[in-house]
């Protein structure tokens, strides 16, 4: 019951953060969102048995850094875009996950996805495929830095 409660709030509390509107009819309509959702969420049974509740505390570190890198590599590749001999280099990488669980390779393959100039093509057990636009994108990605610290996200080492 306890990870309906969590849902419940988290769903609220996103839509609260979208919707930016107080009205009784919006909160009203928000909340009958929340509650069908939960809902087709135990019909369909795809709430998972072990709630991360731990990653609540470690997104407060990993989520700005990861805007930053988001904005950085933004910057990088937009410089590339405007420069007349567009300087890049297409690449593949595969790259070894040390995350335990399939939550934590899926939040770091999402993560390096999400950043601009590298998409994780394929996800297996313990290893990424990602394209990179550049060498330098390819050499971050190798350098391990999101690898440790989304294992760090995760709980981990």
């Amino acid at each position: 019951m306890s990870r309906f409660v969590v849902a419940a709030l988290i769903l609220s509390g996103f839509w609260l953060a979208l919707s930016g509107h107080y009205t009784v009819f919006l909160l009203l309509s928000g909340m009958g969102c929340v509650l069908l959702t939960l809902v087709f969420v135990h019909r369909i049974n795809i709430i998972d048995r072990e709630y991360p509740h731990h990653l609540l505390i470690g997104i407060f570190r990993y989520v700005p850094w990861l805007l930053f890198e988001i904005l950085k590599s933004a910057w990088n590749i937009g410089k590339i875009i405007l420069n007349p001999k567009l300087p890049i280099s297409p690449t593949l990488v595969r790259i070894k996950t040390t995350q335990r669980t399939p939550l934590g390779q899926v939040i770091y393959a999402n993560s390096i996805t999400l950043t601009p100039g590298t998409i994780s093509l394929e996800l297996t057990e313990g290893k990424i495929l990602v394209h990179a636009l550049t060498d330098d994108g390819a050499a971050g990605v190798l350098s391990g830095d999101m690898d440790r610290r989304v294992t760090r996200f995760e709980g981990g080492r």
